[in-house]
């Protein structure tokens, strides 16, 4: 669920209801800035800062600054008992901003256009003595790399940089192929799936996720693979999986994945190989994709597949993290 669109419904009703942000963290913590909790008055309803008594905390603090009209930084500092309950390796600190909701139009708005906007920057003021302040401006994608937040050095703003989940592009929407958009998709990803069959590209079958009835030229047309973007193919057979290897391989997208066994990707590299396809581009294709867990049912395979998926994506967002 949206948690900028959860906390928008409850602010348009004028419902109770508070939001915390992870704004700031040194050391070891649960949880990275920019993550998010929406706190009802009988506790958490979407969202984690990280469990245990930071969260307690913070639910607490939540509900006080909604009785209170006034938002509140919750600072948290992890000692090492406390690091070993959350099983960290070590302490750290970490500020969380709570800030009440409030049935304010100018307020909403800016919820409202979080919740809509794939990247964009949001400024909240923490001092609400002349009211709610809080303000919403359009980012190119490429500005914000990753979701994160800061508490300015003199503690007046939270600066909240949103960026778009990477996109997953699933070849295939047969029973394995259905699974991994499901899974992908409950875990947080913007998913495209692809099936040339229409009777299984319906999107009747999955209300959530854009599916695309066609081949595979016409959905990279649709859908062009970028650097964040992630491909899983799951097809019916060998030959759909060879056409759609030989297209993507050679895209810009930053993973690449093939349903199938070890000896399958000998039979479709030297295949494609022989076509002229790139040594460098055939090596990057992860076959069999997903991690080594002894995965049979379909569900249990995209579990392996998305795991995966999760530490390419946590990867790429450390890096970025460490470039800013």
């Amino acid at each position: 669920m949206n948690v900028w669109r959860a906390a928008a419904d409850l602010a348009r009703r004028g419902a109770s209801g508070a939001l915390a942000t992870v704004a700031r963290t040194r050391g070891s913590t649960p949880v990275p800035a920019g993550v998010k909790m929406l706190v009802g008055p009988s506790g958490r309803l979407v969202g984690t800062v990280g469990g245990g008594c930071v969260e307690a905390d913070v639910i607490r603090a939540g509900l006080e600054a909604q009785q209170a009209g006034e938002p509140a930084i919750v600072t948290h500092t992890l000692n090492a008992d406390l690091a070993g309950d959350l099983g960290l390796s070590c302490g750290g600190t970490v500020d969380v901003f709570v800030e009440p909701l409030v049935p304010d139009a100018a307020y909403i708005r800016v919820l409202e256009a979080a919740a809509g906007a794939e990247s964009g920057l949001v400024t909240t003021a923490t001092d609400w003595h002349d009211g709610p302040e809080k303000s919403f401006a359009a980012l190119p994608e490429s500005a914000a790399p990753a979701d994160s937040a800061t508490l300015t050095q003199d503690r007046r703003f939270v600066i909240e940089r949103l960026a778009p989940a990477p996109r997953v592009v699933v070849f295939g929407a047969g029973h394995v192929g259905a699974a991994i958009a499901r899974a992908a998709h409950a875990a947080g990803f913007r998913i495209v799936l692809v099936d040339d069959r229409p009777e299984f590209a319906d999107p009747e079958r999955f209300p959530d996720i854009i599916v695309c009835a066609g081949a595979v030229d016409e959905a990279l047309a649709r859908y062009p693979l970028r650097p964040a973007d992630a491909v899983v193919i799951a097809t019916r057979g060998h030959r759909e999986d060879a056409l759609i290897v030989e297209r993507v391989a050679p895209s810009a997208a930053g993973y690449v994945g093939l349903l199938g066994s070890r000896r399958k990707k000998l039979v479709v590299t030297k295949g494609l190989a022989a076509a002229g396809v790139s040594r460098e581009a055939l090596e990057r294709v992860r076959v069999p994709v997903g991690l080594e867990i002894g995965a049979v049912t379909p569900e249990e395979i995209a579990v392996s597949v998305v795991a995966e998926l999760i530490g390419w994506r946590r990867k790429k967002e450390q890096g970025a993290r460490s470039r800013t």
